[in-house]
C-alpha cells in the first residue's frame, strides 16, 4: 500500500479521505464499537447474475453471498425500487453501471454513503485504465489489473487513496482499451515521490499557463416557508465557493472572508481592532481536501495549494441575519363557489441597480378552474391547468420595484366537491446577479508562488431560490 496523507477531509464524505494509517493496530471484532465500514465484499456481476471478479476485504461475510442478492433481489425483479437491501443480517449495496452491476456486501456497522461514493470514485478510476470504458467486456479483458486495483484502493473495508494520477505513478500497467475509445492515453505525471508521500496529490508539478487567472463564484441557494401573515416560519442559505484555477507552478492561496471568527480571529493577531461592516456566521462548514485544516483551526484562514482547473472549494449554511430577496404579499378572496379575486405583489428588496433574472411565481388556484383573466404590471401570466397554477414570468426583474398581478377566476360549481380548497403556498424560482442572501463577501484572494508571476483574479456571486414558498 501507499503512504497517503490523512489530514484533509474529503468534502462528501464523513470520514477522511485517507481512511486509516498503514501502520493501524489490529481491527477490532465486529460489534465493539469500531468504525463503519463501506465494505465487507465487492461483487461485479453482468447482467444474467454471473459473477465477473470479486474481492473479499473482511472475514464476516461468505463468498456466497452474492446468491442471496441473485435470489432476493434480481429474481424478485426489485432491482429498480431500492439500491439499499437488507438480507439475512447483511446489508447489500448495489449500482448498476452499463451492464454491469457492482454489489457490496456488509455484515454490520455499515456507511452507506462512503459505499455509494468509493463505487463512484473506483469506476471513474477504472474508465481512466481502461480508456474511458467500463462494461462487461473491459472487465473480462482487465481481470489482473482489476485485481490490483482492489488490492490498492480498499484495506479491511476501508477506502484508500483512488485518485487515478496517483496510482498510475506506480501501477504502471495499461489496460487493454476499448477499440471504440478515442480517450488518449494520460501522460506519466513527474515526481512521483512527492505527490504521493507529499499533501498536493490532487495537483501535478510542471503547469505552465500564458496568463495565470482565478474564477471564483459564490453560489447561494434560498430556502423560505412564509405564512400568509408576513411572518418567516423557517429561513436559512446554503452556499458554495466554486473555483476555476489556471495558475502555473504549485501556487499557495489563501482567501479572507468576512465571517465572524475570521475576522476575530485576524484582529487578534495583527493586535489592533476588527475594522467595522457586516460579519456573518458560517454553519456547517465543508472543505475541499486541498484546504489546510491545520491552518485554518489556527487562524481561521482558507489556506489551500489548488487543483488545476474547476473545483468546489468549501460549502456552508447559514441560519441567521439572512437578506431575502423577494417579499411576496397575496390576497385571495373567494366569492362564494363560482368566483375567486387574485392579487399579489412582489417587491425586490435588493439594490436598485441590480436586477433578477427569469423570475417565476406560482400561484395555485382550484382544479375546478374555468377560466382566467389577468392583469400584470409586468412580465406575462397564464393559467396551466396541468399544475393547477397561474404561472406568472418576469424575464429581468430590477431591484426596489413592486409589480402586481391581478387575477379573476370562475371556478366550476360541483355537488361533490365537499372539501374546502386547502390553499398550496406560492412559489417562486429567480435568480440574482451579484447579490448573496447570506451576506459573505470575498475580502482578499492572495496567490503566492516561488516565481513571483501576477495573477488576475475573478469574483462572481449569484443567488437562486432554492425552496422559496409563501402561503396563501
Amino acid at each position: 500500500m501507499i503512504p497517503i496523507n490523512y489530514t484533509s477531509l474529503h468534502p462528501d464524505l464523513c470520514l477522511p479521505f485517507s481512511f486509516l494509517p498503514l501502520d493501524r493496530p489490529d481491527p477490532p471484532s465486529i460489534g465493539s464499537g469500531e468504525m463503519p465500514v463501506a465494505a465487507s465484499a465487492v461483487y461485479f456481476l453482468n447482467l444474467r447474475g454471473d459473477v465477473l471478479i470479486n474481492r473479499l476485504y473482511r472475514d464476516d461475510v461468505g463468498g456466497n453471498m452474492v446468491d442471496a442478492f441473485r435470489m432476493h433481489i434480481m429474481q424478485t425483479k426489485e432491482l429498480g425500487t431500492c439500491p439499499v437491501r437488507q438480507i439475512g443480517g447483511c446489508s447489500f449495496f448495489y449500482m448498476r453501471i452499463s451492464n454491469v452491476y457492482i454489489v457490496i456486501v456488509v455484515s454490520s456497522n455499515a456507511n452507506v454513503a462512503c459505499a455509494f461514493k468509493f463505487v463512484v470514485e473506483a469506476v471513474a478510476l477504472f474508465k481512466s485504465y481502461f480508456g474511458g470504458a467500463f462494461d462487461e467486456d473491459a472487465i473480462r479483458n482487465n481481470f489482473v489489473l482489476i485485481y490490483e486495483l482492489l488490492d490498492e484502493i480498499m484495506d479491511f473495508g476501508y477506502p484508500q487513496n483512488l485518485s487515478p494520477e496517483i496510482l498510475k505513478l506506480y501501477i504502471t500497467q495499461e489496460g487493454v482499451r476499448s477499440p471504440f475509445s478515442s480517450k488518449p492515453s494520460d501522460k506519466p505525471v513527474p515526481n512521483a515521490t512527492l505527490q504521493v508521500t507529499g499533501a498536493v496529490g490532487w495537483r501535478r508539478e510542471g503547469l505552465v499557463y500564458k496568463k495565470n487567472e482565478v474564477f471564483l463564484d459564490i453560489v447561494e441557494s434560498v430556502n423560505l416557508l412564509m405564512s400568509s401573515k408576513g411572518n418567516v416560519l423557517r429561513c436559512d442559505v446554503t452556499g458554495k465557493i466554486l473555483m476555476k484555477c489556471f495558475l502555473s507552478g504549485m501556487p499557495d492561496l489563501k482567501l479572507g472572508l468576512n465571517d465572524k471568527i475570521g475576522l476575530e480571529k485576524e484582529s487578534q493577531l495583527k493586535s489592533r481592532p476588527a475594522k467595522s461592516g457586516k460579519t456573518i456566521e458560517l454553519d456547517d462548514v465543508t472543505f475541499h481536501q486541498c484546504v489546510n485544516l491545520t491552518r485554518f483551526n489556527s487562524e481561521k484562514t482558507v489556506s489551500f495549494v489548488p487543483p488545476d482547473g474547476e473545483f468546489e472549494l468549501m460549502k456552508y449554511r447559514i441560519t441567521e441575519g439572512v437578506n431575502l430577496p423577494f417579499r411576496v404579499l397575496p390576497t385571495i378572496k373567494e366569492l362564494g363557489r363560482t368566483r375567486m379575486e387574485v392579487n399579489v405583489k412582489v417587491k425586490s428588496v435588493f439594490g436598485a441597480k441590480m436586477f433578477a433574472l427569469g423570475v417565476v411565481i406560482k400561484i395555485p388556484v382550484p382544479k375546478q378552474t374555468a377560466k382566467t383573466s389577468f392583469q400584470v404590471t409586468s412580465g406575462r401570466a397564464k393559467y396551466n391547468a396541468s399544475i393547477d397554477c397561474i404561472v406568472w414570468k418576469i424575464r429581468k426583474f430590477p431591484g426596489q420595484t413592486e409589480p402586481t398581478m391581478s387575477a379573476e377566476i370562475e371556478l366550476i360549481s360541483t355537488m361533490t366537491e365537499k372539501k374546502s380548497w386547502t390553499r398550496p403556498p406560492i412559489q417562486m424560482e429567480f435568480q440574482v446577479p451579484m447579490f448573496t442572501a447570506s451576506g459573505l463577501r470575498v475580502r482578499f484572494l492572495k496567490v503566492w508562488e516561488k516565481s513571483g508571476y501576477n495573477t488576475v483574479e475573478w469574483v462572481r456571486y449569484i443567488t437562486k431560490a432554492g425552496s422559496y414558498e409563501i402561503r396563501c
